[in-house]
């Protein structure tokens, strides 16, 4: 069992870099067959997947986004952190981190792997 906790500033302004934080803890389970991801729900949409880190460094970003998204390990403190940049108010939303499969990444529901219970950005002057 692992439990995964977002942290960053709920508020944003336009133009800014967006950083969050996912902290991991319980049985993180070092190989590199898990995509440790990032997710969003703007308000009123379906869920985005932005991208995943595995354990070894390797990255994804989805295309529509990866110009200003980067995804980052610190594994000595079981933590993975999200930074987007040069935000606008259409990046509000709540995001997510979550551990899935590989079969599961991109298609999941929130119940299914593990998530945070997700953090609500706003970008807003």
């Amino acid at each position: 069992q692992i439990q995964l906790q977002e942290s960053g500033p709920g508020l944003v302004e336009p133009s800014q870099p967006l950083s969050l934080t996912c902290t991991v803890s319980g049985n993180t389970n070092s190989d590199s067959y898990y995509r440790w991801s990032w997710i969003r729900q703007p308000p009123g949409k379906e869920l985005e997947w932005i991208g995943y880190i595995l354990y070894n460094g390797r990255t994804y970003y989805s295309p529509s986004l990866s110009s200003r998204t980067s995804i980052s390990w610190d594994t000595s403190r079981n933590q993975f952190t999200l930074r987007l940049n040069s935000v606008t108010p259409e990046d509000t939303a709540v995001y997510y981190c979550a551990r899935v499969t590989p079969v599961q990444y991109g298609v999941a529901s929130r119940r299914e792997g593990y998530w945070g219970q997700g953090t609500q950005v706003t970008v807003s002057s």
